[in-house]
C-alpha cells in the first residue's frame, strides 16, 4: 500500500485508515527494550551463579561444595535457599508490584506507569553491580521485580492501543522474541565477563542490565500516552490529538467515536474482578491460569533459570557449560521465529500439541541418560553423551519456543471479552509470576531430591496439560474478538455449557421482566 498505509480493523468489522507512523515504530523499540530487560534478567542470573568469584562472596557455602569434590552430591552442589532466593526474589516482587501497576496504568496512564518501571530497572541494576553482601543483592532484585511487575503490565497494553491492528499480533510474539533475545545476550554476557581474572566479572554481567533499562527509561520519557488513557481518564481532546498524530491521518473520526464508547462501557464494568468470576467466563478463566501454570511446570525456566548450573552439575566445565547456555539461548531465539511464521498459518493447537509430543521425548531421554551415567559422587557422562544431553535440551527449548512461551500469552489474550480484559490481563501476568517463583525458589532442592528424576517430573506435567490441550483449549486462528464466544465457545464440545447456561438465565431473567404472553399470544420477549 502507498505511503505505509494499512487498514485498522474494528471491533465492528469497520476498517479504520491508518499509517505506520514514526511514533509506532518508537513503540516498536520500546518493546525490545522492555522485552530485552525481562529476558536479560532472565538470562544473567544463572551465569553468575556460576562464576566463582560471585559464589565466593555471596554463597561461600555453595562455592565450597562446588569445588571441594566428594562433599555432596553431585546433584545437590547448588542446592542452596539463598542462591534461590536470588534468582525468585525477582519474580515475588513482580508479582506484588503487578496490582499497584494495575492501578497506575489505569489511573495515571500507560507512559508514567513504563517511566515508574524503568526507575526500579535502573536502581536495581546500581545495588546489584554494587552489592557488598547479599541483602543488598537481594534488594536489587526485588527493585528489578518490580520493574518488571509495572513494565509487563503497562508495555504490552500500550503497544496494543498503539498500534494498527493488523501488526498487534506480531507485536505480541515479538515481544516473546525479545525477551528471548534477552536471554541470549545475558548468555553471550555471561560467557565472556566468566573469564575476567580480576574478579568483577559478575559485576559487569549485572550492570550491564543497566542498558535495556536507559533505553526503556528514555524511551517511556519521549513517547506520548494513548489516545486509549487518555480518554479513559477524561482528556478528550488531547486524546484525539493524540489519536490523528499516531494514525497519521485526519479521518479518525470513526475510530474516535469508537474509543469514546468502548470507554464509556468499560467504565460502566464497576467490578471487572467479579465480574470476571460470572459463570459466563469460566472457560477464558480456567484456560488463562491453567495455561500459565503449565507454562511453568514444563520446566521452561528451571532450564533456562540454571542452564550454566544444570550443565555443571552433569559433569561439563565451567566453559562448556556457559557455552552451552549460549547454544540454547540461540535455539530459542530461531525457534521463537518458527512461531512468528507458522502461528496464524497451522494454528495455535496444532503446535500445543506437537510440541508436547517434542517436550515429552526429549526429557525423557535425557532422564534416561542421566540416570545411567551420573551418579550422586562419579560421573561417566563421556564427550559424546555430554553432546546428546545438549541436543535433547535444544529439542526441548526449540519445541517450548513456538507453543507455550508464546502461545501461553497470546491465547489468554484474544479469549478474554472486553469487560474483563484488563482483569483477564492482570490475573494471567499475576498466575505467570507465582509459578515462575515456586519453580526458581524450588528447582536446585528438587534436582538435589529428585536427581534425574526432575526431568521425568517435568515430563510428567507436559504430558497432562497435551492431554489437557487436546480436549479443552479451542482453536482461535483467524477467529475475532468480538465473534469468539459464538464461532468458538459455543461450538466446544465441553465449555459451550457455560455459555448456554449463561443464555438461558438471561433469557428467563427477561421473561421474568416482560411477563407471560397477553391475551393475543403476542409475547414481547421473543422480540428482545
Amino acid at each position: 500500500m502507498a505511503g505505509g498505509g494499512l487498514a485498522v480493523a474494528s471491533a465492528g468489522g469497520e476498517q479504520f485508515e491508518a499509517k505506520i507512523t514514526p511514533i509506532v515504530v518508537i513503540s516498536c523499540i520500546m518493546a525490545a527494550t522492555g522485552g530485552l530487560m525481562f529476558g536479560y534478567d532472565v538470562g544473567v542470573s544463572g551465569g553468575v551463579t556460576q562464576m566463582p568469584d560471585f559464589l565466593k562472596k555471596f554463597f561461600p557455602v555453595v562455592y565450597r561444595k562446588s569445588t571441594e569434590p566428594g562433599i555432596d552430591s553431585n546433584y545437590c552442589k547448588y542446592d542452596n535457599q539463598g542462591l534461590q532466593l536470588f534468582t525468585s526474589s525477582l519474580y515475588l516482587a513482580g508479582l506484588i508490584a503487578t496490582f499497584v501497576a494495575s492501578y497506575t496504568t489505569r489511573r495515571l496512564g500507560r507512559k508514567l506507569t513504563m517511566l515508574i518501571a524503568g526507575f526500579f530497572f535502573i536502581v536495581g541494576v546500581v545495588l546489584n553491580t554494587a552489592a557488598e553482601d547479599l541483602p543488598m543483592l537481594i534488594i536489587g532484585r526485588i527493585l528489578l521485580g518490580c520493574g518488571v511487575g509495572f513494565a509487563n503490565q503497562a508495555v504490552p497494553l500500550f503497544l496494543s492501543e498503539i498500534a494498527p491492528t493488523r501488526i498487534r499480533g506480531g507485536l505480541n510474539i515479538l515481544f516473546q522474541l525479545n525477551v528471548t533475545i534477552g536471554i541470549l545476550f545475558a548468555s553471550l554476557v555471561n560467557y565472556r565477563t566468566a573469564k575476567i581474572e580480576a574478579g568483577w566479572g559478575w559485576r559487569l554481567s549485572l550492570g550491564l542490565a543497566g542498558i535495556p533499562a536507559g533505553l526503556l527509561t528514555v524511551g517511556a520519557i519521549f513517547v506520548v500516552d494513548t489516545p486509549n488513557s487518555l480518554i479513559e481518564r477524561g482528556r478528550i481532546e488531547e486524546g484525539k490529538a493524540v489519536l490523528r498524530r499516531i494514525r497519521g491521518t485526519d479521518n479518525i473520526e470513526p475510530e474516535f467515536q469508537e474509543l469514546l464508547e468502548a470507554s464509556r462501557v468499560a467504565k460502566e464494568v464497576k467490578h471487572p474482578f467479579r465480574n470476571l468470576l460470572k459463570r459466563k467466563n469460566r472457560p477464558q478463566l480456567v484456560i488463562a491460569v491453567a495455561m500459565q501454570v503449565f507454562q511453568q511446570f514444563t520446566g521452561i525456566n528451571a532450564i533456562m533459570f540454571y542452564a550454566p548450573v544444570l550443565f555443571n552439575t552433569v559433569g561439563f566445565g565451567n566453559d562448556a557449560s556457559l557455552y552451552s547456555a549460549v547454544i540454547i539461548g540461540a535455539v530459542n531465539v530461531l525457534s521463537t521465529l518458527v512461531s512468528i511464521y507458522t502461528v496464524d498459518k497451522i494454528g495455535r493447537r496444532v503446535l500445543l500439541l506437537e510440541a508436547g509430543v517434542q517436550m515429552f521425548l526429549s526429557q525423557v531421554i535425557i532422564a534416561i541418560i542421566l540416570g545411567l551415567k551420573v551418579k550422586d559422587h562419579s560421573e561417566d557422562l563421556s564427550h559424546g553423551y555430554s553432546i546428546f544431553v545438549v541436543i535433547m535440551v535444544c529439542t526441548f527449548v526449540s519445541s517450548f519456543a513456538w507453543s507455550w512461551g508464546p502461545l501461553g500469552w497470546l491465547i489468554p489474550s484474544e479469549t478474554f471479552p472486553l469487560e474483563t480484559r484488563s482483569a483477564g490481563q492482570s490475573v494471567t501476568v499475576c498466575t505467570n509470576f507465582l509459578f515462575t517463583f515456586v519453580i526458581g525458589q524450588a528447582f536446585l532442592s528438587m534436582l538435589c531430591h529428585f536427581k534425574y528424576g526432575i526431568f521425568l517430573f517435568f515430563s510428567g506435567w507436559v504430558l497432562i496439560m497435551s492431554v489437557f490441550t487436546l480436549f479443552l483449549i479451542p482453536e482461535t486462528k483467524n477467529v475475532p474478538i468480538e465473534e469468539m464466544t459464538e464461532r468458538v465457545w459455543k461450538q466446544h464440545w465441553y465449555w459451550k455449557r457455560y455459555i448456554e447456561d449463561n443464555d438461558h438465565d438471561a433469557e428467563a431473567a427477561v421473561s421474568n421482566k416482560v411477563g407471560p404472553a397477553n391475551g393475543n399470544g403476542f409475547d414481547p420477549a421473543s422480540q428482545l
